[in-house]
């Protein structure tokens, strides 16, 4: 079990525990990517005296991606699995979804998202496994290209049970050039390898929706790094076409992202006349741009959600589209 933390102390704990609740867990590996708070005397607190949980702490912080491969390293269990510090595991969760069928080498499930106190809600959704379905690399690229006007539902937010030894096999490490998008690059690479990576139904894993989580926070650098990535990809020989056409639509899709987050960062810095000469540059992209400007404006002029109105938990995929059933 991986769990990397920047400045989780609030939440640390409650991961950690749901971890070592899991009677299949053999180790806890929590980094701390150099906090400027207590998230290792809190992830420390949260030990239950079983000697599974490890404590690594970097001196600099290097980013979700370095500190998960320097988990990796330590890590010597046969099979991997993914936390992130803010989120946690409804009891019986790894259970559940090792019950499935083990011919793979990624398995996830769909994952129960919740707000606040719509977390107490949120084993209503747990069914188990069912029928694990397959996922073709096209199929996963497919499904990190977010809809307007729709909840993210990206696959790269899917947190799998991973083989170490095909990990090792092939090579893959997180990619350290990324700090955003570092799972989807992994899960990319992994099936570009011949991964068979299955999805199930829920089997407990539980995120919390924040505003201010990183993956929420679209960095002009960051966006820059998946295109790179995404070309990087899409250089290489042997990719299906039905791939290499997904491959493209997510790079298009993230680089019309970036020319918005350039355009901003060229209005903050040098006006809007400069704004306006980026955006002269990015033809390809006015439209993103128009539709997310008015987006904002609109969201400001909305009254704020009271908190009566908190939305009950939902699932990250609800009805898995574009998948075949694993053989």
């Amino acid at each position: 079990m991986i769990i990397a933390a920047r400045n989780a102390e609030a939440t640390i704990a409650t991961a950690v525990a749901s971890a070592l609740r899991q009677p299949e867990v053999a180790e806890v590996i929590v980094v701390d990517d150099a906090s400027e708070d207590r998230t290792s005397a809190a992830a420390e607190a949260a030990g239950d005296g079983s000697g599974r949980l490890k404590l690594l702490r970097l001196t600099r912080n290097a980013g979700p991606a370095a500190a998960r491969n320097a988990a990796l390293a330590a890590a010597t269990s046969p099979l991997l699995c993914i936390l992130d510090a803010d989120d946690y595991f409804l009891d019986g969760r790894l259970g559940r979804l090792l019950a499935a069928p083990r011919t793979w080498d990624l398995i996830a499930d769909d994952i129960v998202m919740v707000r606040g106190s719509a977390a107490a809600a949120a084993a209503g959704l747990v069914t188990g496994p069912g029928q694990p379905q397959r996922l073709s690399l096209a199929a996963f690229v497919s499904g990190n290209i977010g809809r307007a006007g729709a909840h993210r539902r990206e696959l790269g937010f899917l947190k799998p049970i991973m083989r170490r030894a095909f990990l090792q096999r092939r090579g893959l490490r997180y990619n350290e050039c990324l700090r955003l998008g570092e799972d989807y690059a992994l899960y990319v690479e992994a099936l570009a390898a011949g991964a068979v990576f299955v999805v199930t139904a829920p089997c407990g894993y539980v995120a919390i929706e924040r505003s201010d989580s990183l993956s929420a926070q679209h960095r002009t650098e960051d966006l820059g790094a998946i295109v790179a990535f995404d070309e990087g990809m899409l250089a290489r020989s042997g990719l299906e076409p039905g791939a290499r056409h997904a491959l493209r639509a997510h790079r298009d899709a993230t680089m019309r992202k970036w020319q918005h987050r350039r355009v901003l960062d060229r209005r903050r810095t040098h006006g809007y006349a400069a704004a306006l000469g980026e955006l002269l540059h990015a033809p390809r992209a006015w439209r993103h741009i128009a539709s997310e400007t008015l987006k904002a404006k609109a969201t400001r002029l909305l009254p704020t959600r009271l908190p009566d109105e908190e939305p009950g938990p939902r699932l990250l995929l609800g009805q898995v589209q574009s998948l075949r059933p694993a053989r």
